[in-house]
């Protein structure tokens, strides 16, 4: 899309939540549209340099980006702010690549598939490759909460970061909620209506992947709690016990009364997804969880667009065991009554505990 200026052009991969409050503060200042869309509406308004505002702390959004500026013809490639939009690059020769997807560069008829070997190193440590490596030689990810400024005819490039997760976190123990364990509760469920509610706003069928956790559970019954109709929810059962949460969705869905859909799989078909999966992630990934969310994914496309998931809510409020078990045996290190060769068999204990996760623990 291009500016209403003509300076500049963007390519945009992502969802804007707050599009409809920011579009009425812009129509108040002046703006006139010629879209609906969340890109048009406010991306590029912000931007040309049309608002006082900073465009980071504005947008409650998700999103890769590249912005071309015509007038200095630079790109600009950005990434939000927790990297929930993927965003690959690099160079072969005077070739620039950007996507947000590896298969997408390797179309590209001057790429080489050349394996990074330093990156497969960080694979089998960590079970995923973590930015700003990519499994080729030449290819990064672009890090979370970060730009990219591409001049002409340059073949090097540095991200320069626009926000930090650390700093926010250090904002926050040096400015704690003083309100009282009430007021706490009644602040967290604002927040998390608020953000559920801005997540419904869509022009195509949205529904909810339902596992029967606490972390699902809450974003449906928020749903819920937020909508005129049942809402669409999708599970994915498995006929060995050890592994069905099919049972506990089902419960949830009926307790709150959403229009809920299951699916029951064999250990064939699970296995019969594993020869698609490098197409599907493009790169190594450990992560077992992997074949399931394609499962769910692919049976919740049959009867809606887009889904919320409750993933990252058990890393956002400590819900694995691990952060309960590790922080008892950390107070005992500290106290003098762990030595060496047992807090070495505790992290081996604790790695093993949920180890889909793919988190590996030092006690040092």
């Amino acid at each position: 899309m291009h500016s209403a200026c003509g300076r500049y052009i963007i390519s945009f991969n992502g969802e804007i939540y707050n599009f409809l409050e920011l579009r009425r503060e812009l129509e108040a200042l002046g703006h006139q549209f010629r879209g609906h869309s969340d890109t048009r509406s406010c991306w590029l308004p912000l931007v040309s340099g049309d608002s006082s505002k900073p465009w980071s702390g504005l947008m409650v959004c998700l999103f890769a980006f590249a912005l071309w500026d015509r007038q200095q013809r630079r790109l600009y490639l950005g990434r939000d702010r927790l990297g929930e939009k993927p965003l690959y690059y690099g160079w072969r020769g005077k070739t620039f690549f950007f996507a947000s997807e590896l298969k997408a560069i390797k179309a590209h008829p001057h790429f080489q598939a050349e394996i990074n070997q330093d990156a497969l190193a960080l694979y089998l440590r960590h079970s995923y490759i973590p930015a700003p490596y990519s499994i080729y030689q030449g290819i990064y990810k672009l890090p979370p909460a970060h730009l990219l400024p591409i001049k002409p005819d340059s073949a090097t490039a540095e991200p320069v970061s626009y926000w930090s997760a650390q700093l926010a976190a250090e904002s926050g123990i040096a400015n704690p909620f003083t309100g009282s364990e009430t007021e706490v509760i009644a602040a967290l469920d604002a927040l998390l209506r608020e953000a559920v509610g801005l997540r419904m706003v869509a022009d195509v069928p949205l529904g909810a992947f339902l596992s029967g956790g606490i972390d699902s559970s809450t974003i449906v019954a928020l749903m819920q709690a937020q909508s005129r109709q049942p809402v669409k929810t999708f599970s994915i059962g498995f006929y060995e016990e050890s592994y069905n949460e099919a049972q506990h969705a089902k419960a949830v869905a009926q307790h709150l009364g959403t229009d809920h859909t299951e699916l029951y799989v064999t250990s064939q078909e699970a296995m019969g997804v594993i020869p698609r999966l490098p197409h599907l992630y493009d790169e190594p990934f450990s992560d077992s969880s992997q074949i399931p969310t394609f499962l769910v994914s692919q049976l919740a496309r049959q009867h809606v667009t887009v889904s919320l998931s409750g993933n990252g809510g058990d890393e956002l409020f400590g819900g694995y065991n691990r952060y309960f078990r590790g922080d008892h045996i950390w107070r005992q290190k500290h106290k003098g009554k762990m030595p060496a060769t047992m807090r070495q068999v505790a992290a081996r204990g604790l790695s093993a505990i949920a180890p889909q996760s793919g988190i590996v623990v030092f006690l040092g």
